[in-house]
Order: C-alpha cells, then structure tokens, then sequence
C-alpha cells in the first residue's frame, strides 16, 4: 500500500473543502447579504470543524511513519516534509485550548469595538491578559515539540525558518539607521511642492482604471476578479482569486495603490505550480515572502519614475483630467511618497513602516516570553514610539496600544496553519492571538528590494517598464518565486533568487535611492 499516495489523496481533500471555505468567506465579506451572515456563520463554523477532523484524523500518524519508510523521489520527499509540517502543526495543540483561544479572542475583539473608542485600556487589558496568557500556553506546546524559544515557535507558524536571534539583528540594524533616514527625508521634502489631487473621483472611473491597471500587471481574469469590501483583502483559491478594494471618492489612490498591492498577491496565487496543488508543497512559502510580492506590485514597481509615467495618463482619461497638474507622474510620484510619522500603522508610509512592526515585535516578543506582562505595554508603547518616530501615546491608547485592525488569514478560522487563502476575517492581531506574524510585513519588504536588485542585475527594469514591457519581470518573479512553491525554505528561495541569503542592506539602499537621490 502507498502511503504517500493516501496521504497525498487526503490533503488534496482538505484543499477541495479550503476551496469552498474561501469562496464563501469571500462572498460573506463582499457580496453576501447581511440577512446571510448568522446562517454563513454557522456553514463555515460546520466546514472548519469537519476540516478539522479530517487535518487530525488518528490514523494519520500511521499514514506518516509508513511513509517515511518507502522509497520515495526527492519531490515526494520534499512534499511529504510539508504534508508532516502542517499536520504537527494542526495537531499539537490540544481541542480545549483551541477553543479556549477561540472564545477569548472572540470575546477580546468584540469588546474592543467601544473600548478602543473610549481610551479604555484598562478594560481591554483584562480580556488581553486571557488571550495573552493561552498564547503562552500554545507557545510552550510548540515550543517543547520543535526544540524552539516560545517566541520563535509561534514566529515559526508564519515565518518558517526565521528566529528571534536572527530578528533582533536585523531589527537592531534597522534601529541604527531608520529615525536618521526619517529626518533626512522630511528635511528634503519640506522643499518640495507638492499638489493634492483634489475628488471627487468618481467611483465607475477608479473601478475601471484598477481593473486596466490589473490588467497591465499581468492578472488573469479568467481565473479571478475584483470587487468591494469594507476590508481591502485578497482571497479564494490560486485558481479563482478574488480581490476586493474599498473605494473612497476623494482620494482615487487609496484603492489603486491596494487593488496594486492585492494583485502581487494574487500573481503569487496564480503563479503557484499547479503540479503540487492541493498540497502544501503548492502553497505560499511564507507570510513574508507572499507580502514581498504584493510590496514588490506596489511598493518596488507601481511607485517607480518609470511606472507612474505609464499610470499617470491613465489616471488623467480616466477621470476625463488631462491638464490636471496633480496627475502628472512628477506630481504622483511626490504625492505618493510623502513621509511623515504617524501614530497609526496601516495608514504609514514606506520610510516609517518599519518602525511600528519592529515596536510591536520587540513588545509582543518580550511578552511570550513572560518577560514583560500586559501592564507594561502602554509604557513600553509609548516610549518606543518616541524613541523611534518622536510621537508619544501618553495616556492614548487609541491611538497607541488600541490601535491595531487589520485584514489577516484568520489562523484560528481553520486548520491549516501556512496557508495564506484559509479564509478572510477582520481581527486585532493581538486579540486573535497572532502574536509572531507582525515581523512578516517588513520582512516582506526587504524581500521585495533584495528581489528587485538581483533582478536589476539581469535586465535593465526602467527601460522594460518604459517599453511597457514588464513580461521579462513576471517572468523572473515566476521563475524565482512563484513556481516553486513551498518546495523549498525562505533561505534556499532567496540564495537561488538573489544569491544571498537575506541582507537587509537592499532595503536600506532602495529607501535612500528613492527618497534622498
């Protein structure tokens, strides 16, 4: 009997269900009714546990250690490591803490709706506390099963590879450079006039300029599509993705810039080896590494010189502007780059980003490890702000330690754990336990800018975007990234890619090279 095969046939059964949670959690986000939503509820509530089931079956132990006893090639060997990784992954942790986890982080979010409005953190931090402390709990699981610090195992769920000593380099790094950089910059551009693109913009107008811009960038339409959400997000299947933008009528490049930053998602979806698919070994290598395509879309390509000069005219027809001076590309690209600290995360810009996740990481990290507690965090928030972007929360916690909503995968939603399409939900990252995902984001970043210097050292990228050619570029990235999968670690991607391993120096090079030259 083959036990590779079985197992190969009962993981592309649970894709087949994921395929289904996605779609409806997509609709449940964009087009359901909200008559819909307590039924839905309970459909999707039904699928995760019946996947559930399926991730944990008992007998999969068996299926594994037979299976590492057969002859196998070196692609099913590859493969049946990722099969082991997420079933360890799905069945470490026991049903009770999970549904623990479950109720606090339920119970932490829906309070913190009014709480964070009302400055209350007090309130907040007692359901915090809860959440906090069944994370150390899983964490101290994982960590006795992988031989990893608390901390680095929940990192390890989003970021596989990626340690705790290997972050505070780069981070410490960072630190040495980032508030002097931030500095320069502001000093360059209070030189610089600047025009802000007055609305309104009309809706049908930026639709249909997001849906040309998707096009030039190569997203296939016969296997996905575009619509509206309260959270811009990207989800589905890599063959039907779904991406979703919220409009806003007063500033058309809030929606672009994200339909921009969704479609790197999706060409990474897409772009995924369909021979592996339904496998784990089909999927995403990474949080961070499908983050440093969206950021290679928005941040690496559509704010380049040589993009804007493409999406400025066809920003100025869209909306009928053609001698409007804020749709020129010299303007966009001084609009679009504007650096100024600010209190909230989501809303910073490319410069001070990196300062809000390497805040959050240090405060989250210490905290897994019980080396800070709960009561801490506005303190420590605040002091870091100030040391890092010259803002303080004293006594704001709204704006501070209550700040953070965003768009995720929803870990808890559904078994498989490094999937980057297991369903969509709005949650605080920390009310939903998430504690190790927040480093993904400007890893992703540095990805991106090592990704386009190696590229750089093969074709002459300006003058391809110049030529309106960009196919040489999704070609490398499918090369390099795309086609491969989860075949291969984060490490291994980047020194087949780039030749290196990561070196945030790139990063550096590129935020001086755009914002100081």
């Amino acid at each position: 009997m083959n036990f590779y095969k079985k197992l190969a046939q009962h993981h592309r059964k649970l894709s087949k269900l994921s395929h289904l949670n996605a779609i409806c959690s997509w609709d449940q986000a964009s087009m359901m009714p909200e008559g819909g939503n307590e039924a839905r509820s309970e459909a999707l509530a039904e699928l995760a546990v019946m996947q559930h089931e399926l991730a944990t079956a008992p007998h999969l132990k068996e299926w594994f250690e037979r299976a590492e006893t057969e002859q196998l090639d070196n692609e099913q060997r590859v493969s049946l490591k990722e099969m082991k990784r997420e079933w360890q992954m799905n069945t470490l942790l026991p049903a009770e803490l999970v549904e623990l986890q479950s109720l606090a982080g339920s119970k932490c979010e829906h309070a913190w709706r009014s709480q964070r409005h009302e400055n209350d953190w007090h309130s907040f931090s007692k359901n915090l506390k809860e959440v906090v402390e069944l994370s150390r709990q899983e964490a101290q699981i994982r960590a006795e099963a992988t031989g990893l610090s608390r901390y680095d195992a929940l990192l390890d769920i989003y970021e596989p590879g990626m340690t705790t000593k290997q972050l505070d380099s780069i981070f410490n790094d960072v630190k040495s450079w980032l508030p002097s950089l931030i500095r320069q910059v502001q000093e360059k551009q209070a030189t610089e006039d600047v025009i802000t693109p007055v609305g309104p913009f009309p809706i049908e107008q930026q639709k249909s300029l997001s849906l040309e811009v998707m096009s030039k960038l190569g997203f296939d339409f016969n296997h996905g599509r575009l619509d509206v959400s309260v959270h811009p997000f990207c989800g589905g299947v890599s063959t039907d993705v779904r991406i979703t933008t919220r409009y806003d009528e007063a500033d058309f490049t809030s929606a672009l810039l994200g339909v921009i930053h969704e479609t790197g998602h999706a060409r990474y979806e897409q772009g995924l080896p369909a021979k592996w698919r339904g496998l784990p070994a089909g999927e995403a290598r990474s949080m961070g590494i499908h983050e440093s395509q969206s950021l290679f879309f928005e941040m690496q390509l559509s704010r380049s010189k040589a993009f804007l000069d493409i999406l400025a005219p066809l920003a100025s027809d869209a909306f009928s502007r053609r001698d409007d001076a804020a749709l020129t590309s010299e303007n966009l690209a001084l609009f679009n780059t504007r650096v100024t600290p600010d209190y909230i995360r989501v809303d910073a810009d490319e410069v001070t980003y990196p300062a809000h996740i390497i805040l959050r990481y240090e405060i989250e990290r210490d905290l897994v490890e019980g080396h800070i507690e709960v009561e801490d965090i506005p303190e420590l928030w605040d002091k870091k702000m100030t040391e890092y972007l010259g803002l303080t929360t004293r006594c704001n916690h709204t704006d501070g330690c209550m700040q953070d909503i965003h768009w995720t995968d929803g870990k808890r939603q559904m078994s498989t754990t490094h999937n980057y399409r297991n369903g969509c939900m709005q949650d605080i990252h920390w009310c939903a336990g998430d504690f190790g995902y927040f480093p993904s984001y400007t890893l992703g970043a540095m990805y991106a800018a090592q990704f386009m210097a190696a590229m750089r050292k093969e074709m002459n990228v300006e003058n391809l975007i110049r030529q309106r050619n960009l196919q040489p570029i999704f070609n490398w990235l499918h090369k390099h990234i795309w086609r491969k999968g989860s075949t291969v670690s984060t490490d291994q991607l980047l020194i087949d890619a780039t030749g290196e391993k990561l070196n945030p120096e790139y990063f550096k090079q590129h935020l001086i090279n755009r914002y100081l030259k």
